[in-house]
């Protein structure tokens, strides 16, 4: 009859402690799960500018890009930069469905 009663007593006090496994969240903030929502961003400018001259042999050039920033865009203008590892290529920032999806390097498909 004691063990019976322990182990009620057990099973009743290890199930007060344990918290319910549904939880919500809002998030708020420029930035929430690597996109954001933005309006879309102006057509790229066209300007006839000197390229920038080639650094060497592993550089790679990451094309110029619009980036929001404070409600506004901003123009990046294209660069040379060396790959954050071999076989990296760059996926230029793009918008799609009202969200900001910054640039990233990763590995080619």
């Amino acid at each position: 009859m004691k063990t019976k009663l322990l182990a009620i007593m057990f099973l009743a006090g290890s199930t007060l402690f344990a918290g319910p496994r549904v939880f919500f969240g809002v998030g708020i903030g420029p930035a929430y799960g690597g996109y954001y929502y933005a309006p879309p961003p102006p057509p790229p400018p066209v300007v006839a500018y000197a390229p920038v001259p080639y650094p060497g042999p592993g550089y790679s050039y990451v094309n110029g890009y619009y980036y929001p920033y404070g409600g506004t865009y901003y123009w990046r203008q294209g660069y040379y930069a060396r790959p954050p590892f071999y076989g990296a290529a760059w996926f230029g920032p793009r918008y799609y469905g009202g969200r900001y999806y910054p640039g990233y390097w990763g590995h080619r498909r």
